[in-house]
């Protein structure tokens, strides 16, 4: 029997389920292509001003100090979120997909595209440095300090990456702090993170970051640091939040997963 007074639901309509995991239009694949390209450009741009950083501070001589290094990309990522947090979440790093996945934000299904969006434009944005400079400056890869052992610098990435990855769920947790206070406390977490660890172990919290420049210089001795410590550290962010926030919430999938329909 019709009952001409309900409202039926649109199965069109870009809807969230109760405990954030996925959304109907999320899962849509229309909108797809501008995800991943969202994410390969996000990455390009984060990762050619990360590693960039050091290839310019060796083509000019030192004119780029380590302040200057840390707080470009931090800058970088604040900028992203701003143009296209709402197309594709920002996510920008492998660690950050999968600990949304995990937190029940971001659908399992989605992840694979998110990663190999993100490692295309990784190696793109080495790939340019590269045709531009050389292997100059290392390429602006992430090495562990002189004097600091594989341990050291895996243990720094680990609890580096911990520290950004509860600051970006924490602050996609609440409706109040979705866009320009995320932004905002996510690139002022990657500036300060650098500003006192990056002579430990670079502070990369970005397994991208880190293999691109790798695997252009033709060097993955000490890569499996920078996949290993923030792929951990990112399981142990969403442990701490699941403590602290208890069930993911819609506001945390709405940041996660952008807003596309």
């Amino acid at each position: 029997m019709e009952f001409p007074h309900v409202q039926r639901p649109d199965p069109t309509v870009h809807q969230r389920v109760p405990d954030g995991s996925a959304t109907f239009g999320f899962l849509k694949s229309a909108q797809a292509w501008r995800r991943m390209f969202a994410e390969a450009w996000g990455t390009f741009l984060l990762v050619v001003v990360a590693a960039g950083a050091d290839v310019v501070g060796a083509q000019s001589g030192g004119a780029i100090s380590l302040g200057m290094k840390v707080v470009a990309p931090g800058m970088m990522v604040m900028a992203v979120i701003y143009f296209m947090g709402t197309v594709s979440g920002a996510h920008l790093n492998p660690a950050v997909t999968l600990a949304f996945a995990a937190r029940r934000n971001f659908p399992w299904s989605r992840v694979p595209g998110y990663l190999v969006a993100q490692t295309v434009g990784g190696i793109a944005a080495a790939s340019f440095l590269r045709a531009m400079f050389g292997t100059l400056g290392l390429l602006g890869a992430t090495t562990p300090g002189a004097g600091v052992g594989d341990l050291r610098a895996l243990v720094m990435e680990v609890l580096l990456t911990t520290g950004l990855v509860s600051t970006i769920l924490g602050t996609a947790s609440g409706a109040r702090n979705i866009g320009s206070n995320a932004a905002l406390a996510v690139g002022g977490y990657i500036a300060l993170a650098g500003l006192w660890a990056a002579p430990i172990s670079g502070a990369s919290m970005n397994p991208v970051r880190s293999f691109a420049p790798d695997l252009l210089r033709g060097d993955l001795t000490t890569t499996w640091i920078y996949v290993v410590g923030p792929l951990l550290g990112g399981m142990i962010a969403v442990g701490f939040e699941w403590i602290l926030k208890g069930k993911p919430t819609e506001a945390g999938a709405l940041a996660a997963q952008g807003e596309l329909k």
